[in-house]
């Protein structure tokens, strides 16, 4: 039986900088994931994350992004490349009057206030500034804006995939396409597979949708929901929407149930403008009975609903899409803690729809709590018996 200082079980956003940061610090760890990552079959893929600093879910977040930004900064250096983060701004929109909602309420008012709180660098617009500086937007006049200088989007794919070369560079073992059966936890934690056994003194638990499969009783406390991410047709009006000209955006639009999120067209006039309209109303019980087909009705519904009443030149022609997944909380915020009833098994899941952005510093955080019990940024909101989450406080 292997034996190892410490073994990740799922090698995503999570998992992959939670096994590169322990590689970093010189533990004798494993990677184990039950597909080759960076792969398309869990809630890290897609092409683009938007990162912000400014966190309208809760200003608790905050510290996580601002230190995620540095460790990506940090591996662009090591690894001589500069396609993790890009910069391109942000911009949210919303109204007092709107129906539609971004994971959680006063997500528009907490951003502005939790800018106000770190100081970070932004603009309040109203109406007429956002006609102004953003051309390609059909404005109403009751919508005002934020924005931000310092966001802009992520590549998922690189980063995971940067995470695990350095993960190698620094010696941990990574074993892909397999899946894990057991994690057991006596004087030492056992994890089976379809193959092996290998022993460990502490685990890591970063299984996306799959955390279900791990947490057993607690699995009520977790709902997946299929996300749809487009790509319209932006050769037209191509100019108009480059990185350069048009930031990262989160918009509460009137007249809608949700609120709409996207990036600029990164990929040259044949690449497309990316955007997708949260579904949190119809969860499935499990990663595994995802439909990952997108019909030419909810293409058509996408560009009707979202598309054409709010953006400039861009026809119904969709020329890619793709399937994720949400796997969320109540609250739509974080679980990171012991596993129950465990001292050496530790979980991190779910990322309820905005967990990239933070993930560099998530696995900072991973690697201080596996060696030394705590973490140099509070993560107590995060926990699993947070005083927010009433329910929880019965298991």
């Amino acid at each position: 039986m292997a034996e190892y200082d410490a073994i990740v079980v799922g090698l995503g956003a999570m998992g992959s900088a939670t096994l590169m940061q322990l590689a970093k610090r010189g533990l004798k760890v494993l990677g184990i994931d039950r597909y080759s990552p960076p792969h398309q079959q869990g809630s890290s893929h897609g092409e683009t994350r938007i990162t912000r600093l400014a966190i309208g879910e809760g200003s608790h977040y905050t510290p996580l992004v601002m230190r995620s930004h540095e460790i990506w900064k940090e591996m662009e250096d090591e690894l001589g490349r500069s396609d993790l983060f890009t910069r391109t701004g942000l911009i949210v929109i919303s109204s007092e009057s709107t129906f539609a909602q971004v994971h959680v309420k006063d997500f528009f008012k907490t951003t502005v206030d939790t800018a106000e709180k770190f100081k970070i660098k932004h603009d309040l617009l109203d109406s007429d500034e956002l006609s102004r500086r953003f051309p390609q937007l059909t404005i109403q006049k009751n919508e005002a804006g934020y924005y931000e200088y310092d966001a802009g989007f992520l590549r998922p794919e690189n980063c995971i995939a940067a995470n695990l070369e350095l993960a190698s560079r620094h010696g941990a073992t990574i074993v892909r396409d397999t899946k894990v059966l057991r994690i057991d936890d006596s004087s030492t934690v056992t994890v089976e597979t379809e193959s092996s056994l290998y022993r460990a003194n502490n685990a890591v638990i970063t299984a996306g949708a799959w955390i279900k499969d791990f947490l057993n009783s607690k699995q009520d406390l977790f709902k997946i929901y299929r996300q749809v991410l487009y790509w319209f047709d932006v050769s037209a009006a191509h100019e108009m929407y480059t990185k350069e000209k048009f930031p990262v955006f989160i918009w509460e639009p009137p007249g809608v149930s949700r609120g709409v999120y996207g990036f600029p067209a990164i990929d040259g006039p044949s690449g497309g403008l990316k955007v997708s309209a949260e579904n949190l109303t119809l969860s499935i019980s499990g990663p595994e009975e995802i439909d990952r087909s997108v019909s030419k009705t909810e293409i058509s519904d996408m560009h009707k609903t979202y598309v054409s009443p709010l953006f400039k030149g861009i026809p119904q022609k969709c020329i890619k899409s793709s399937v994720c997944m949400y796997t969320t909380t109540s609250d739509a915020g974080f679980l990171i803690d012991r596993l129950p009833d465990s001292k050496n098994i530790w979980f991190a899941s779910p990322c309820s729809g905005h967990g990239f952005k933070h993930s560099a510093a998530i696995g900072e955080a991973m690697a201080e709590l596996v060696i030394d019990g705590k973490s140099t940024i509070d993560l107590t909101d995060l926990s699993l018996y947070r005083n927010h989450l009433n329910h929880l406080n019965e298991y």
